[in-house]
């Protein structure tokens, strides 16, 4: 049965439903609201328009803002202007995919089932581990689920958790921590723990450690070397969990090849847009040992008793098919329309294509760092390679040398790109305070060598002002960069 949307009730009906609880009919489901917090006097709201009134009044608020894909974007930190292969939007609008939920009928809902199969099939290719489940919310929910795995798995209640993972997922680990007895402690890309002030300390895995969560590429768009991690983790009998972008994985060592046993992270990077942050849908997958501590469903390949090929739900470890006490998970979401459309995206582009758009994020994020550290007003904080963000430090001020007269701050900086048709990069001050003063734009395969280039040099005006000198001409060995 279809659930209802807005069921309209007339005052009659709603004082009969007070009465019925035994609630007086004028303002007494109010009555638990304190005096204190309650509005008086009138809201202060303009008159009402009239619908072709309100319509103009509503675009007017709209042209305010430019959307990100209407401008030249360099902000990422985790939702990132990519490529949406044209196909993707028609094919998960068709209303067979559009207006279905989460298939409680698995016989009936088998173009359902199969594409939550061909994602979860897509997953592990990526991540080279055995077993995905149907999408999770997102990438930073679907890190809180591998923590818990880790902690129902191995009875533990200790986490460490890399310095350079996602803040906005340490701060979900976080929360979900606080309420489930676990403690969360740093750790060092390695898996090695981190000293109280946050520098590496060396030394084990500690014994109490239920799991090992380290990201690639990281928040600063650095590459490391999983297997290190990976094998601290499993030398104090932890389980070891990489957050990984999807994409990067096209190119990059899998989390299975280097050994780890479970990966998560947000698909927004394969078929999605920024869409105001949302909604997109993350990934988990495991190896086979742990299918069975995995939250949410499963969806499985197999034959009818004609022979046919069907698919059906092979793992329901939800409150809605077991009982509460029993289930995994009480919170996961399949985002099944989302993860839909990162399977079209992954199936159009193919593993040559997501090779080439992951190569292009590597390339062009060296080239970005090139080209900013050549105007003199920005040092990169970062060698190595980088994936996307390119992490600086901007030369306010004195900093800059005699002549400047620039911008003061990477607020101001971003304001004055926004000017000129660029979305800037991130403020890191406003994430680690230790940080202040630095900024992270990202680019992507969608960027061009001209845009890049014009970025450079007007974030250099921006800075040093009447002293910005020419940006220099393109460095040699870019041609990946187009």
């Amino acid at each position: 049965m279809a659930r209802p949307g807005y069921v309209p009730t007339t005052p009659d009906e709603r004082a009969e439903m007070l009465r019925s609880v035994g609630l007086p009919p004028d303002g007494g489901i109010s009555a638990c609201i304190p005096e204190g917090v309650r509005l008086r006097g009138p809201v202060g709201l303009p008159p009402a328009l009239d619908a072709l009134s309100l319509a103009r009044h509503l675009q007017e608020l709209a042209a305010r803002s430019v959307p990100a894909e209407e401008a030249v974007c360099f902000l990422g930190a985790g939702a990132y202007d990519h490529l949406v292969l044209p196909a993707v939007d028609a094919l998960v609008s068709r209303q067979e995919f559009a207006t279905a939920y989460t298939p409680y009928q698995p016989e009936i809902s088998q173009g359902t089932l199969q594409g939550i199969f061909e994602f979860q099939s897509t997953m592990c290719a990526l991540t080279g581990l055995d077993v995905s489940n149907s999408s999770m919310y997102d990438g930073a929910t679907a890190a809180a689920e591998a923590m818990l795995l880790a902690h129902r798995h191995t009875g533990r209640t200790r986490v460490l958790v890399a310095r350079s993972l996602d803040p906005g997922v340490r701060a979900v680990l976080a929360t979900y921590a606080s309420f489930t007895g676990l403690a969360l402690a740093d750790c060092a890309e390695d898996g090695t723990p981190c000293a109280p002030d946050g520098t590496p300390a060396g030394g084990a895995v500690p014994g109490d450690a239920a799991c090992v969560i380290v990201q690639n590429p990281d928040f600063y768009g650095r590459v490391h070397d999983l297997a290190p991690a990976a094998a601290a983790a499993h030398a104090a009998g932890a389980l070891a969990i990489a957050h990984c972008d999807p994409l990067a994985l096209a190119v990059l060592r899998t989390p299975g090849e280097c050994g780890f046993d479970a990966a998560c992270g947000d698909v927004q990077p394969l078929g999605h847009r920024l869409s105001f942050g949302g909604p997109w849908a993350g990934y988990l997958t495991v190896r086979e040992p742990l299918l069975r501590r995995m939250p949410g469903r499963i969806a499985g390949e197999t034959v009818d008793r004609d022979g046919r090929r069907g698919f059906v739900l092979t793992l329901q470890a939800r409150e809605q098919h077991i009982r509460r006490e029993k289930a995994t998970s009480n919170v996961c979401t399949n985002q099944a329309l989302c993860a839909l459309a990162t399977t079209i995206h992954c199936a159009l582009a193919g593993p040559r294509g997501l090779a080439e758009a992951a190569t292009q994020c590597l390339a062009k994020a060296d080239y970005l760092r090139a080209r900013l550290a050549a105007t003199g007003a920005f040092a990169p904080l970062h060698d190595g390679p980088l994936f996307r963000e390119v992490a600086v430090r901007v030369r306010f001020g004195a900093d800059a040398g005699a002549g400047a007269s620039g911008v003061a701050g990477v607020a101001a900086l971003n304001r004055a790109l926004a000017a000129k048709g660029f979305v800037g990069g991130l403020d890191l001050g406003t994430v680690d305070p230790t940080l202040a003063g630095c900024w992270m734009p990202a680019v992507t395969e969608k960027r061009t060598r001209a845009e890049i280039d014009a970025f450079a040099a007007a974030a250099a005006a921006a800075v040093l002002g009447d002293a910005a000198p020419g940006v220099p001409g393109a460095p040699a060995g870019k041609e990946a960069v187009r």
